[in-house]
């Protein structure tokens, strides 16, 4: 493991929000989509299931996302007015199984900002560690996807979204061509 069990989770799950807009579409149009998307994150807290709450989830996809092709001194601008602008004050807690983690913001602070928090404090530990060269978009031609890369050898290229299958079965099927 590269960093801590939770950063990497956050890392994921912003990459995951991030591609939520992606070049296929919007796959956050309403509320239901919400619902499904935040099923596997297991966020805990306050959530008000409703529009206004989907607005401020969606309103974090490109703030997250500039991140990915931000410099050091940039990305450290942009995690620093997102812990401020969320006042947020770091603590030890356990829950739901997990042993002791950081959160940073009250339980009944609104869900955007719990989120846009969690990757806040995740990047911290990236930009810290030097590992801002993990954040990569995807290498397909035709996706803008955002990758994490929590590899060991730094290898992964291609985003969740099927493209290194894709990208690899067009490579196969054009030497199979040229042969």
């Amino acid at each position: 493991m590269l960093f801590a069990h939770d950063t990497e989770l956050s890392l994921v799950a912003a990459a995951a929000l991030v591609n939520t807009l992606g070049s296929d579409g919007d796959h956050l149009l309403d509320v239901p989509a919400l619902e499904r998307f935040l099923s596997p994150w297991t966020w805990t807290g306050k959530r008000t299931h409703d529009e206004e709450e989907l607005a401020g989830v969606r309103s974090l996809r490109p703030r997250l996302r500039a991140v990915w092709s931000a410099s050091e001194d940039e990305a450290v601008d942009l995690v620093n007015a997102m812990l401020r602008e969320s006042a947020a004050l770091p603590q030890l807690v356990k829950h739901d199984g997990w042993d002791y983690h950081m959160h940073a913001t009250p339980p009944d602070a609104d869900l955007h900002i719990r989120m846009q928090v969690e990757f806040a404090m995740a990047m911290l530990d990236v930009i810290r560690q030097k590992e801002l060269d993990r954040l990569r978009f995807c290498a397909a031609d035709d996706c803008n996807d955002v990758v994490i890369d929590l590899s060991k050898n730094r290898s992964r290229r291609f985003c969740e979204s099927g493209c290194g299958n894709r990208t690899n079965a067009a490579a196969y099927r054009a030497r199979k061509r040229s042969s």
